[in-house]
Order: structure tokens, then C-alpha cells, then sequence
């Protein structure tokens, strides 16, 4: 099946006809077709096919058992109305890559593995990359078994209406220890490669993130009887603060957002008793992270204190920077370099991934696709088939030259 057929049959699931973009959540019923076109993908190609403790779903060519195998994918999930090709173009292009090595008539030396991870997006229990921390140990059965949905159901609870046992969550070292390289591809999340007119590049590090939660207290209030002058009202400073956190990451060259609020008791004719906002913010190194979010901070407490405000800021999450296995990346720059013109540029990233997350147990790397438009996580995200089959033949070569010595 070409990559073209395979994308096809693959777009309508999860997709909204309203917005056309994708809800497909983990442990859905989407997710479910999702996973359903994948074991079908493995057995159409004679592969042997499983699905490990924690849900995650692995095509094997070769014995896995014999070690020092090469794994390549992402992940089928999205992001509440997210785009088609964040997660699945690394998939879709793992299999259109096997098709084109075999097509080639290579004859690998190592077992070749596709992975489809669960749950990556974190889109319905609130946390990102559920399945390959759980197999990395970097997420526990018990904290596992603690995450909910806006609805109130557990993970566990969501995955046994799926069919997947949930007593069997864990860290998954015995599987791990069979990779000796793990590449993702993905859409690139930005402009860099549209810029540099380049359709492939290697990702050198994923920045360090965060996400900290503000919560600015005041007093309800009437809205149309209350003097201004007489409001404690937290909408202020958390405007005010918006606004700072644009200022501080554009002066260290980072990135900071407030993407989600949530306002009590959010009625049009009342002044808030609580506003509450999520930053994320971003930045090469940690350094300047820390400047941006001290500096967020600091402007947060000056404006809540000018109001009458009171503020707690919470850390809810942090990922450290990730530096991809030096040697793979430069592996990856040598087969690439072989036969370009130029050579494959090597460049960061602020978004987090599954190959972030098992960079501490393997060695990781990743490539990505132009995506001309820079958007992500959108259903404008975009990537041309031409840039995308670009992307199955660098695929293609990486895993000859790495499956084959």
C-alpha cells in the first residue's frame, strides 16, 4: 500500500466535519479505529504484531528477542481539534519506509520495529506521553491509575471498556533494553526547515518546558453596581500579566503563553472571585526558561498586589532539556549527508516528544518534514506529499544504514 493510499484511509478518523480537524483521544472510539488501521497495516505486511502492557502498539520484521533492534513511529492521538499530521506522519511514513526498503531489496542484519505509543498528546487525562513514560518508568502504575478525564473517569477504567487489562501498567525495561536506536519522524512544529528551504532536517534537542498554573484571587462582586475603584478583580492582573509574559520571552528569545483560563464564578455580570491561567513556556536552554518564568512571576505579583489580588503560582509540570544520542544524530548527518548536496540541517525543538521521553532508557534521535506554514496542532497543520515522501526516503536510508550494520 503506498504512503498515499495508507494517508487516505487513515484522514477520516477522529476528523470533525465542522472544523476539519481531529478528536482522537486515547482510549476512544476513534483511538480505537486508529489502532485497529495499524494492526492492519502490520499484518498486511506479514509483521508480528502486539500490543505491550501499556497499551502501546509494536509491528515487528525479525525476532525483537535477538536485540540491538532499530524502532521507528509516533503516535496516532491528536490534540482536542488537532491536524492530521502531528504523530501519524511519523507512523504512516514507518511503514511506507519499510514498503520502500523492501522495494529495494535490503536484507537487514538487525530486527526492525514500528511503535505506535499511546495516549502521547495527553489530550483527555492531562498528561503528555502516558505510554512511553509508563514503559520508560518515568510515569508509575500508581500515578497512572490516579489520572482522570473532565468527565471523571480513570485511565484504568477508560482503558478496560477499551479491552486493554490496566493491572498490567508498568515500567517496561525488558522491552527497552531490546532497542539499540530509536528514530521518530515527525511534522516539523515551526518554520525553520520552509525558511532554510531544506525538506528534512535532525533535531538536535528538545527545549526545556514547563507548565505553571497562576491563580489570582479576589472578591466577587456585582458588575453592574460595583465602583471600579472598590474591585478586587483578578481579571486585571491576569491580563496584565498576559501581556508580561509576551515582553519577558520575547527579550530572552523564548516563548511563553497562556493558552488555557479558567474564570469563577464566569458569569458576563459579575466581577470574578478567581481567575486562573496555564503558562507554558519555552526556551533553548535553562537559563533563559527561568528568566522568562521568574520575570512572569514578578510582573504577576506586582500587578495582583496593585489590585488587591491574591496570587499562588504552582508548578504543575517541568521537562529538563533532552540532548538526542550525539552519536545517532551524527549518524543520521553522515547517511543523510551521502547523497544531498548540502548537508541535512540540524536543528532544536520546543515540542515535546515520545523520543524525548525514552531518550534516558535508548538511543534516540528524530527527523522532521517541512511543514510550510509553521502551524501545529491546528487543522491548518500542513506538510506537502511531496516534503512528506521526501521524509519516508530519508526514513528509508536511515534505517538501511543503521539496520544493516
Amino acid at each position: 500500500m503506498s504512503f498515499h493510499s495508507m494517508w487516505a484511509e487513515l484522514l477520516p478518523i477522529g476528523r470533525s466535519p465542522a472544523s476539519g480537524g481531529y478528536h482522537r483521544f486515547a482510549w476512544t472510539a476513534a483511538d480505537a479505529d486508529c489502532r485497529a488501521w495499524f494492526r492492519r497495516q502490520a499484518e498486511d505486511r506479514g509483521l508480528a504484531y502486539e500490543t505491550d502492557r501499556n497499551g502501546n502498539q509494536w509491528a515487528w520484521l525479525g525476532d525483537p528477542a535477538a536485540g540491538n533492534a532499530v524502532v521507528t513511529g509516533s503516535h496516532l492521538d491528536s490534540v482536542p481539534d488537532g491536524g492530521a499530521f502531528d504523530g501519524p506522519l511519523g507512523v504512516v511514513s514507518a511503514f511506507a519506509a519499510l514498503d520502500e526498503l523492501r522495494a529495494r531489496g535490503v536484507r537487514l542484519t538487525r530486527p526492525l520495529g514500528i511503535v505506535n505509543f499511546g495516549d502521547e498528546e495527553g489530550a483527555r487525562f492531562g498528561l503528555a506521553c502516558v505510554g512511553s513514560r509508563l514503559s520508560a518508568g518515568a510515569l508509575t502504575a500508581e500515578q497512572a491509575h490516579r489520572l482522570t478525564d473532565a468527565d471523571g473517569i480513570t485511565l484504568p477504567r477508560a482503558m478496560e471498556a477499551a479491552g486493554h487489562d490496566p493491572d498490567t501498567l508498568g515500567p517496561d525495561p525488558e522491552r527497552l533494553a531490546r532497542i539499540g536506536a530509536f528514530v521518530e519522524l515527525h511534522v516539523e512544529q515551526g518554520r525553520a526547515l520552509d525558511l532554510s528551504g531544506d525538506r528534512v532536517g535532525i533535531a538536535s534537542a528538545i527545549w526545556p518546558h514547563g507548565r505553571w498554573r497562576f491563580d489570582f484571587r479576589g472578591e466577587a462582586n456585582h458588575a453592574g453596581t460595583t465602583r471600579l475603584d472598590d474591585r478586587r478583580d483578578p481579571m486585571q492582573p491576569y491580563a496584565e500579566t498576559v501581556l508580561a509574559a509576551r515582553r519577558e520571552a520575547r527579550l530572552a528569545g523564548a516563548l511563553a503563553t497562556f493558552g488555557k483560563i479558567a474564570v469563577e464564578p464566569n458569569a458576563v455580570n459579575a466581577v470574578p472571585s478567581l481567575v486562573r491561567g496555564w503558562l507554558d513556556s519555552r526556551a533553548a536552554d535553562q537559563e533563559s526558561l527561568d528568566t522568562v518564568v521568574a520575570g512572569v512571576e514578578k510582573a504577576a505579583r506586582e500587578h495582583a498586589a496593585a489590585h488587591g489580588v491574591d496570587l499562588d503560582v504552582v508548578r504543575e509540570s517541568f521537562s529538563p532539556v533532552v540532548e538526542f544520542d550525539h552519536a545517532l544524530r551524527d549518524e543520521l548527518a553522515r547517511i543523510l549527508g551521502a547523497t544531498a548536496d548540502a548537508p541535512v540541517p540540524v536543528l532544536g525543538t520546543g515540542a515535546g516528544h515520545d523520543a524525548g521521553i525514552l531518550s534516558g532508557r535508548v538511543p534516540t534521535a528524530m527527523l522532521f518534514v517541512r511543514n510550510p506554514t509553521g502551524v501545529s496542532h491546528s487543522p491548518a497543520e500542513f506538510a506537502a506529499e511531496d516534503d512528506c515522501l521526501a521524509g519516508v526516503a530519508a526514513l528509508a536510508d536511515v534505517l538501511e544504514g543503521l539496520a544493516r550494520t
